[in-house]
């Protein structure tokens, strides 16, 4: 893999650079803020340590990528294929994932606050110690899965799958937006429910919660367990 080390300032040698280079390139500490990767093939491609805050990947080919310890908050991924990608150690703030294919894509220590992954592709998805609050998730497949200490608090949830998922090393489910989210058989015990109504009781049929946490639920209607 080809190292791509340029002044990433200049776009005119960025992209002398793309047509020279042969895939895959690892883009190592560079400054690609609010850089245009709009349809542009990079698949099995590196980035590393690079800020790409405000960049823009509308319709490109990331299949198989590789993101670490990169800024990229308010990054543009829409329509982007992105399956088996992985980002690792990232700051993803209020990036946009909308229309995307993110099958078998994997998030390892991200903050995804604020993202939105509307109508993407999440097949297989898999996220770990992330947080996600205040995220749009709707529809996101969780079967099965565990999660692990994953911050959902405040984030829209609709439609969500977490039939027989397990919740572990924490996370949070306070104040998220469950309209329509399976919960059959999962296992919430480790998860914060603070800020749940027992009116969305509903959607926790056929799951597993601990003593406190429904002790919470009815407080919400205002009843004292004994």
């Amino acid at each position: 893999m080809k190292t791509l080390e340029i002044n990433a300032s200049n776009a005119h040698e960025l992209e002398a650079a793309f047509n020279t280079c042969n895939l895959p390139i690892h883009f190592l500490s560079l400054d690609l803020s609010a850089y245009d990767f709009s349809r542009k093939k990079l698949e099995h491609c590196v980035f590393e340590a690079c800020n790409l805050a405000g960049a823009t990947f509308l319709g490109s080919d990331l299949t198989a990528s590789t993101f670490m310890k990169c800024r990229a908050g308010e990054a543009n991924f829409s329509a982007a294929r992105l399956s088996e990608s992985s980002f690792v150690q990232c700051d993803l703030n209020n990036s946009n994932w909308s229309r995307s294919k993110l099958s078998h894509a994997r998030f390892e220590a991200c903050k995804l606050t604020g993202s939105d992954f509307s109508n993407a592709a999440t097949l297989a998805i898999s996220f770990k110690e992330c947080r996600l609050n205040s995220a749009c998730l709707s529809g996101i497949s969780f079967f099965k899965s565990e999660i692990d200490n994953l911050d959902f608090s405040e984030s829209d949830l609709t439609g969500c799958d977490f039939r027989k998922s397990r919740f572990i090393n924490g996370g949070s489910l306070s104040m998220a937006r469950v309209s329509g989210a399976r919960f059959d058989e999962a296992d919430l015990r480790e998860a914060s429910l603070s800020g749940l109504r027992l009116t969305d009781a509903a959607q926790f049929k056929g799951a597993t919660i601990s003593k406190s946490q429904a002790t919470m639920l009815l407080a919400g209607l205002g009843l004292t367990v004994m």
